[in-house]
């Protein structure tokens, strides 16, 4: 007998959703049958990013999928989006804490401003987003929230995003038994390096430096990713919450 994950009549909200891993997961979860939100925080081509993987989704299902602005880092707009939701969609069944930025330098020349600004997106966001989600999501439903690699290597030059990253995983125990009583689950997902735009960015000789420590000897792709969030929301993991499940190739440092 096969296994089918099927999410149809469920509604996923993903953050900073309009590119890059975000948008992997928007198509994993649409194939899967549930409709998809598609969050962004309105900046530069974010809006039109949005607007175009909504429609591409739509495509291959009608009024499936639909994008909604909020910049995460904002309470007031957070709580905003959920009350949208809530009258839209009826409430959320699943919350993927994806947005994220970095302002990657070391503690000595690191700025207040390069601080705060990562703290108020990745931390402030996921717990604005948490906070103001669990009024609307329904009973059994599921948070998973990005952690990463950096905050449990110490990774140089990433005071800020590394701090957030742990503290993220922290929240998600926390919210595990919290929300317990709903028989809502929280748990974190902490990728390595990942193939998408922004490690694009990396120089090829730390690239290959990074590679030397990965078992599986490759980059991530942005569907491994995905398809452990799906698994995490998906009746297979029913049992598990309150977890930080690593997506790394293997890489122990």
């Amino acid at each position: 007998m096969s296994i089918e994950i099927n999410l149809a009549a469920k509604v996923v909200l993903i953050t900073g959703a309009s590119q890059g891993i975000g948008a992997q997961m928007a198509r994993t979860f649409h194939r899967a049958g549930a409709t998809v939100a598609i969050n962004h925080p309105d900046i530069g081509t974010t809006r039109q990013d949005a607007d175009v993987l909504a429609a591409e989704l739509n495509g291959f299902r009608s009024q499936s999928a639909f994008a909604i602005a909020a910049d995460v880092a904002n309470a007031e707009a957070v709580q905003g989006m959920m009350q949208e939701l809530k009258q839209r969609v009826g409430g959320i069944d699943f919350l993927i804490n994806n947005a994220a930025i970095l302002r990657d330098r070391t503690v000595s020349k690191m700025s207040i401003e390069e601080w705060n600004a990562v703290l108020d997106v990745n931390l402030s966001g996921v717990f604005h987003c948490c906070k103001f989600g669990l009024e609307v999501m329904r009973d059994r439903g599921a948070i998973v929230s990005m952690g990463s690699i950096a905050a449990i290597l110490g990774a140089y030059g990433q005071a800020n995003y590394a701090a957030t990253k742990g503290g993220v995983q922290a929240l998600m125990r926390v919210i595990s038994r919290e929300a317990a009583r709903r028989g809502i689950r929280a748990n974190t997902i902490a990728p390595g390096v990942i193939e998408t735009a922004m490690s694009a960015t990396i120089p090829e000789n730390i690239r290959s430096e990074m590679m030397k420590n990965i078992p599986l000897g490759r980059f991530g792709a942005t569907e491994d990713v995905a398809n452990v969030a799906l698994f995490l929301c998906s009746p297979l993991a029913a049992y598990v919450t309150g977890q930080t499940i690593e997506v790394n190739g293997g890489w122990r440092g």
